[in-house]
């Protein structure tokens, strides 16, 4: 009975495609499935006028495709703008000022305290850093920063 509904109201099926195909990409984000969904107004748009299943089925795989190919790179590009640039995780950390909350021994360690996080530290120059001086971060390994009087 309801195959028999949705044979006859093709557009609908296609309409419920689209609309399950923008709710994905909004948890998403990337254009993927964005571009199913331009490929089921292909399908909506082919129903409307009469044209047969097999005919809907090849507009939305083409249509589908040329989404994935021709406008996803341009929507990502223009989305993405200016990313490449950012740093971020412990990459941000670096040029970042902080004051040394335990002194750094002459080839040792000390810590440092930087944003509120307290950072296992050493000095670039293998120097001794007093608590309380500003230090600069010069280059991170795993978990301990290197640092630099400012």
């Amino acid at each position: 009975m309801i195959i028999e509904y949705f044979s006859a109201n093709l557009w609908q099926l296609w309409t419920l495609i689209f609309f399950v195909c923008l709710i994905l990409e909004v948890f998403s984000g990337d254009f993927f499935i964005m571009s199913f969904a331009i490929g089921a107004l292909a399908g909506i748009l082919t129903a409307a006028i009469g044209l047969n299943f097999t005919i809907q089925v090849v507009c939305f795989a083409i249509l589908s495709l040329l989404s994935l190919l021709f406008i996803r790179p341009v929507v990502l590009h223009h989305l993405h703008r200016g990313e490449d640039s950012r740093v971020s995780n412990a990459d941000a950390i670096i040029g970042r000022e902080g004051r040394v909350s335990q002194s750094i021994e002459t080839g040792g360690y000390g810590r440092v305290a930087i944003d509120g996080d307290d950072w296992k530290a050493c000095s670039v120059t293998g120097e001794a850093i007093d608590e309380g001086t500003r230090v600069r971060v010069v280059k991170m390994e795993s978990i301990i920063v290197t640092v630099e009087p400012v």
